[in-house]
C-alpha cells in the first residue's frame, strides 16, 4: 500500500541522536553512528520528529509501505518502560489517531501493563503532545475593535508568485531583495503582517513538515542565495516545535550557497505574538 513513511538522509545525518525521543514508536533507532529507520511497521507517518533534526535529514514521503502495525509497536514500545508507554499513547491521542490509540490501550489491558492515567482518552483539548497539532479555541477572545477612525491598509506584497515551489531563483525581484521566509501560518496568526513584517521585503512562503520535496526547497533557496545579491533575511516561523525546521532550512541553504547573509530569526506564538 501507498502510505507517508519517513525518509532519513544518511549522508546529512550527523548521528546527533536528537531524533530519537521524538519517534515513541521506536521507528529510529542509532545504527552504525547513523539514525535509521528500522520499519515501516513502526512509523506512523505523523513526523513527530520532523522539526528536531538539526540538519534537515528527516523528510516524509509518500511511497509502497508495509501498513503500520499498532500492535508490533507497542511490542516494541512496552520495552522502553512506562515513560515510553504513556509518549506513545500521549502522540496518538493528540494526532487525532483514535483507532490506533483504542488499539495501544487494548493491548495494555491484553497484557495486564497498567495504562497512564494522563494518557487516556480525552474530549477536549489534550493537555500534551505535538503542540503543532493541539486543539486551541480561542473563540471566545476579545475580538479585535476597529471604528470609523482605522485606516484601511494597502497590501504590501511586491511580488508573485509567494510559495517556494513555485519560484524562479532567477526571478529578477530577488536582485538586491531583502528576503521574508515565512511559514505557511505566520501570516494568519500576526495580525499586522504586512506592516510588521512584509513591508519592503520579498517573499518566499513554504511549509517544513507538511510540504513535499524538501530537497527541491534546499536547491532553490541556495539557488537564490547564491545567483542573486540577497541584502538580509528575515525568518518567521511560529512558536510550535516542527516549524523551526525553516530556520534549519535556510542555514542548510546558506551552507551549501557558501553565503553568509544576516539573518533575523523571528517567532510568533500561537496567540498572535511576536518574539525575537
Amino acid at each position: 500500500m501507498k502510505r507517508k513513511v519517513i525518509t532519513i538522509d544518511a549522508d546529512k545525518c550527523t548521528g546527533c541522536g536528537l531524533c530519537i525521543p521524538n519517534c515513541p514508536e521506536g521507528a529510529i533507532q542509532m545504527i552504525d553512528g547513523k539514525a535509521r529507520l528500522i520499519s515501516d511497521l513502526f512509523c506512523d507517518g505523523l513526523g513527530a520528529c520532523l522539526g528536531t533534526c538539526p540538519e534537515g535529514a528527516i523528510t516524509i514521503e509518500e511511497r509502497e509501505a508495509a501498513p503500520y502495525d499498532e500492535r508490533a509497536v507497542m511490542a516494541n514500545v512496552v520495552k522502553g518502560g512506562p515513560n515510553v508507554i504513556k509518549a506513545h499513547l500521549v502522540h496518538l491521542r493528540d494526532h487525532g489517531q483514535t483507532e490506533f490509540h483504542q488499539q495501544a490501550l487494548a493491548y495494555l489491558r491484553n497484557h495486564n501493563l497498567p495504562v497512564p492515567a494522563d494518557a487516556a482518552p480525552v474530549t477536549a483539548a489534550p493537555p500534551a503532545g505535538c503542540p503543532g497539532m493541539r486543539m486551541r479555541d480561542r473563540t471566545k477572545a476579545a475580538p479585535a475593535t476597529a471604528d470609523a477612525a482605522t485606516p484601511v491598509l494597502a497590501s504590501e506584497l511586491r511580488q508573485w508568485p509567494i510559495q517556494l515551489h513555485l519560484l524562479n531563483p532567477a526571478a529578477p525581484f530577488f536582485t538586491n531583495a531583502h528576503l521574508l521566509i515565512a511559514a505557511d501560518c505566520v501570516p494568519f496568526a500576526l495580525a499586522n503582517f504586512h506592516h510588521e513584517l512584509l513591508r519592503g521585503k520579498t517573499l518566499i512562503m513554504l511549509c517544513p513538515k507538511l510540504d513535499h520535496d524538501q530537497e527541491q526547497y534546499l536547491a532553490k533557496l541556495a539557488a537564490i542565495f547564491s545567483t542573486q545579491h540577497i541584502q538580509s533575511i528575515t525568518v518567521a516561523h511560529m512558536e510550535v516545535p516542527c516549524c523551526f525546521g525553516v530556520r534549519r532550512l535556510v542555514d542548510a541553504a546558506q551552507k551549501q550557497a557558501g553565503s553568509a547573509i544576516p539573518v533575523r530569526d523571528i517567532t510568533i506564538t500561537l496567540e498572535g505574538t511576536l518574539h525575537e
